[in-house]
């Protein structure tokens, strides 16, 4: 799908609660984590939302919810980038089509 002249991506969201991280800061730093991630991987976000959408007007809209395993800590930007990548590919997975 084509918006303007370029390729339409897909919407995104990511989302820390206060009782995993109560420090705004601490969220703050885990939201730039998870962009982060998903700024290298977007190549396969962009063939979810292609795969979802074809060339019918919708848009994917995608939902980043960290949980965390352990309270209050901080996970490795390596670590991120495998969940994201892992999540987009089982996004693929179950694709219609």
């Amino acid at each position: 799908m084509e918006k303007g002249g370029q390729r339409a991506l897909p919407k995104v969201l990511f989302v820390v609660g206060k009782k995993i991280m109560p420090g705004a800061a601490g969220r703050n730093r885990i939201k730039r984590l998870m962009r982060e991630a998903y700024r290298h991987e977007k190549s396969t976000a962009v063939e979810c939302a292609r795969k979802y959408t074809g060339s019918g007007n919708t848009v994917l809209c995608i939902a980043f919810m960290y949980t965390g395993r352990e309270k209050n800590t901080l996970p490795s930007s390596e670590s991120f980038r495998k969940e994201v990548r892992g999540l987009l590919e089982g996004i693929m997975r179950m694709a219609p089509g």
